[in-house]
Formats: structure tokens, C-alpha cells, sequence
């Protein structure tokens, strides 16, 4: 399974029309190169009687559009998310205080990241494992086949509900879920797929597995070294 950060759209606007400008204007620098230096008895007759460009229009509008393709994709590097996530078992989320494993995501970029979409996979013990997620659920067909399982929604598990357009700022977290005893018991893995946009409109996705390295039967909480919200 592919869960490293990848970028799954790149913004139209910003980055494919300043390519196809790039294209078009090295292409109108290579006519103009040839043109000029055909012989004037040739220049008379189509296409090289058309003049698109002088010589240093051509290598001008060359310069620019190149330069401005470079510049994009070094913003887009500078400002692009970095999309991580932390687990670890945690007292205060589950009813009486229970022990549970809560699990938030984190932007370690400087920039904000703001979330698309969130799609969701749950496999339950005993269910065979799949090599790719086939498909992907909402939250709340995730919940319903939890509980359909016999497990209590707000008691043995909560998944947070993230709609579009939530920002996650740079250096900031955000809450996922939280997983009781029971529910640790009840269900082998639990898949989330985060998509955010940037500040450069280019779409970004990664697979988080809550339940890589889980404890199962946790007795007390794990040390953080910084606050969660």
C-alpha cells in the first residue's frame, strides 16, 4: 500500500497554463530562429512568410515563461504540506475516562493546508487483508458498519466528522478519531485517505494507517512530547 505523500492535482491555472505558455513560446522562438536565417527568396512563401516574432521578442517572451514556470514550481515547493500523523493511547476521550488510542494528523509545513476530502477504509478481524484500498467510505458509512459490528458510537470508538474546507495551519494538528478497548479488539486496521489543497491550488493525498503499531490492550497513557489540540 502506497502511503507516502503524493500530489494527485496539479492547479490548471497556475501551473499547466504557464507550461503550455512555456511550450508556445519556445516553439515561436525556434520558428523565429529558423526563419530568420532562411534565405530571403524562401521568406516569401508560406508558412515563412508569416512573421510571428523578431529575434528578441522571441528569446524575451522565452525568458519570461520559463522563468515564471521555474518560479511556480519553487513557490509550490516552498509552500506544499507535509502531511504526517501521530497516534498514542490517551486518557479522557472515551465515557469515564477510559483509556483509548486517539489519533490526530499534523501539517509539519509552514504553510496552511486546507482539506478537500477524507475518505476512510475499516477491515475488522478476521477479514482478509486487501494489497490497495478498492474503494473508499464517508464517515459515516464507516461508523454505521462499526456499529453494525456491535460496537457503541461516542463509546467504544468516535471518528471525527471533517467536512471541506477545513484548514490545517502550518505546524498544526487535527483530530481524527479515537479507539476504546473494545473497538481496538473488534477492528484490525482503520485506513484514512486526507486530501488538501495548498496555498498554489495543487491537491495533495496521503494514506494514513491509525492502527500501524497500535496497543491493543493499553494499561496506561503514552507520553507526548508536545500538545495536541
Amino acid at each position: 500500500m502506497r502511503n507516502e505523500q503524493r500530489v494527485v492535482q496539479r492547479s490548471a491555472l497556475y501551473s499547466r497554463l504557464l507550461a503550455l505558455l512555456a511550450v508556445l513560446a519556445a516553439v515561436a522562438f525556434v520558428y523565429t530562429v529558423v526563419r530568420e536565417n532562411l534565405p530571403p527568396r524562401l521568406t516569401a512563401d508560406w508558412p515563412w512568410k508569416l512573421r510571428l516574432l523578431d529575434f528578441q521578442s522571441a528569446t524575451a517572451a522565452v525568458i519570461a515563461t520559463v522563468g515564471a514556470a521555474l518560479a511556480r514550481a519553487q513557490y509550490a515547493r516552498a509552500v506544499r504540506p507535509a502531511l504526517g500523523y501521530t497516534c498514542r493511547v490517551l486518557a479522557g476521550h472515551a465515557p469515564g475516562g477510559a483509556l483509548a488510542w486517539s489519533c490526530h494528523a499534523f501539517n509539519g509545513a509552514q504553510d496552511v493546508a486546507v482539506v478537500t476530502a477524507v475518505g476512510y477504509q475499516v477491515r475488522f478481524t478476521g477479514e482478509p487483508e486487501q494489497p490497495e484500498p478498492s474503494s473508499w467510505s464517508d464517515r459515516d458509512e464507516v461508523v454505521a458498519a462499526c456499529v453494525a459490528r456491535g460496537l457503541v458510537d461516542r463509546q467504544d470508538l468516535w471518528i471525527d466528522l471533517i467536512g471541506g474546507g477545513r484548514p490545517i495551519p502550518g505546524q498544526g494538528t487535527m483530530f481524527l478519531a479515537w479507539f476504546a478497548e473494545r473497538a481496538l479488539s473488534d477492528i484490525e486496521t482503520v485506513l484514512v485517505r486526507v486530501r488538501v489543497v495548498d496555498r498554489v491550488g495543487d491537491v495533495h493525498e496521503r494514506v494514513l494507517d491509525l492502527f500501524r503499531g497500535v496497543n491493543r490492550h493499553p494499561a496506561a497513557p503514552d507520553p507526548h512530547p508536545f500538545q495536541l489540540d
